[in-house]
């Protein structure tokens, strides 16, 4: 019995009888491994986000010290923990330098006599054992809050100011103060003191409420007021300056640190940039060479294995299991003085640093070794070291480059928690770190919250960015560890 339907011949024909069947030619460009990976990094929104913050962070550090008002040994004793200020944003009344604080009558007069006082939002009085005090809620510029302040100046630089009075018409000496009325000790006398005050300071005002000076009269000058005395035989002036005003005469422009000050009266923002530019050059040339070591170790195990691997692998536990804290201590105490700090902490890093590096090299040889492309180059004559280069490593070399990515932010980590911890020190006029800064700062975090704010949203943000862009860069490279811990 037939089950199938009976077509007729007129509904078959000959497919190409007449023509040669060939491959289609791609019409597409061919796609290599590191375009490919680059395609899949670009899916990952988060990673790709990374990289731009770790290039603006970059960039942030080698550009700024090139551009920044104030250089890295920059100091100022009168301008410590000063808040921050951006000239551009202080005329709408945020980041312009001020704090606001609550302070009592001879505070609030000392301030006033210095300028500072920007608004007073409150007056109240609280009484305490049968007295009345008098508190002002103010909002206080802390650029104007030194005021006023002595200065010794040799003849040549009293000399350089006047004539600069003269051409500008801008006033630098202001009237000395007649020591002999002030109520507080000669010896530390404040500059500030120009006013009729009692021995609490608080001022005596007149009957308009101004404050009352007591300035050192001269009846030899013009307008009765002495606004130098001399001192040392007449070999030095001492004058009496407004110090925001001075500052300006003496570094070209008004005072403003976009980031602050630290405790030394160092610009946080140049700090900063140089400090992350040593970070981030110690974490590269680390992690640099300890791809380098580690990849030569790791492959000649994952390679021989064996005996050899035995040996090796229990040579690296030993290196791995000294803490890290305690091998950089000894190193510097032992060539500190012939090596410097940094090259410690640089000796210490590359010591035990690549083990990682060699322990994923070493496993990542241990899964290709065996594969049927590289026992077919073995059959056809590949040496040892062609094998290694030439077919192992490529093929591994996503791994490898993740782990030594994320050995950067590590890096940093491990310099900034020695810093912190008092451990490593490299404060100076000429070098400085993240971790340096974090440690010189931790005093002041209550009082001054901006001198640890900015280098700790830095590290955060580099630590972030790095493990991110790190993960990001897993994936691309080796898609088939996608979403792995490590």
């Amino acid at each position: 019995m037939n089950n199938f339907p009976d077509f007729p011949d007129e509904k078959f024909r000959f497919v190409k009888r007449d023509e040669t069947i060939q491959d289609a030619v791609f019409q597409t460009k061919q796609v290599g491994y590191f375009r490919d990976a680059m395609r899949r990094f670009k899916k990952n929104k988060s990673s790709v986000a990374a990289a731009v913050i770790i290039l603006l962070l970059i960039l942030f550090a080698i550009l700024t010290p090139i551009f920044a008002t104030y250089n890295m040994g920059f100091t100022d004793s009168y301008y410590t923990f000063t808040r921050p200020k951006c000239t551009l944003l202080s005329g709408l009344g945020i980041w312009d330098g001020c704090s606001n604080r609550t302070v009592n009558q001879q505070t609030y007069d000392y301030y006033e006599a210095a300028g500072a006082v920007i608004s007073v939002k409150d007056v109240y009085e609280v009484t305490d054992g049968g007295r009345k005090n008098t508190y002002y809620d103010t909002k206080v510029d802390d650029y104007l809050a030194v005021g006023y302040e002595y200065i010794n100046l040799t003849p040549s630089e009293y000399e350089a100011a006047a004539a600069y009075e003269k051409e500008t018409g801008k006033q630098l000496f202001y009237p000395m103060v007649n020591l002999s009325e002030v109520q507080q000790d000669a010896n530390t006398v404040d500059a500030n003191y120009w006013f009729e005050h009692n021995a609490r300071g608080v001022a005596q005002r007149d009957a308009d409420g101004e404050l009352v000076p007591i300035y050192k009269t001269d009846e030899n000058s013009e307008d009765g007021l002495a606004y130098y005395s001399l001192k040392m035989n007449g070999n030095q002036y001492q004058v009496r300056v407004y110090y925001y005003d001075w500052f300006t005469y003496k570094n070209g422009q008004a005072p403003a640190f976009l980031f602050g000050t630290d405790y030394m009266g160092h610009d946080i923002l140049t700090r900063l940039a140089s400090g992350a530019r040593f970070s981030l050059m110690l974490s590269v040339i680390v992690s640099a060479i300890n791809f380098i070591i580690g990849t030569i170790y790791g492959a000649i195990e994952g390679y021989y294995g064996g005996k050899l691997d035995l040996v090796m692998e229990r040579i690296a536990d030993v290196l791995y299991s000294i803490p890290y804290m305690v091998l950089f201590s000894l190193l510097q105490l032992r060539w500190g003085k012939e090596i410097g700090v940094v090259g410690a902490l640089l000796l210490a890093f590359v010591l035990t640093g690549w083990i990682g590096v060699a322990s994923t090299v070493r496993s990542q040889f241990y899964r290709f070794k065996g594969q049927e492309y590289v026992l077919a180059a073995r059959t056809l004559g590949a040496k040892d070291g062609r094998l290694i280069a030439r077919h192992i490593l490529p093929n591994a070399l996503g791994t490898i480059v993740t782990s030594c990515v994320l050995m950067v932010p590590g890096v940093i980590f491990t310099e900034s928690s020695l810093s912190y911890l008092g451990v490593l020190n490299l404060d100076s006029s000429t070098l400085t770190s993240v971790g340096t800064m974090l440690s010189n700062a931790q005093s002041a975090l209550s009082t001054y919250p901006h001198a640890i704010f900015f280098p700790a949203l830095f590290i955060s943000l580099m630590m972030i960015s790095f493990n991110l862009f790190g993960n990001g860069l897993r994936d691309a490279l080796n898609p088939t560890l996608r979403g792995a811990d490590e």
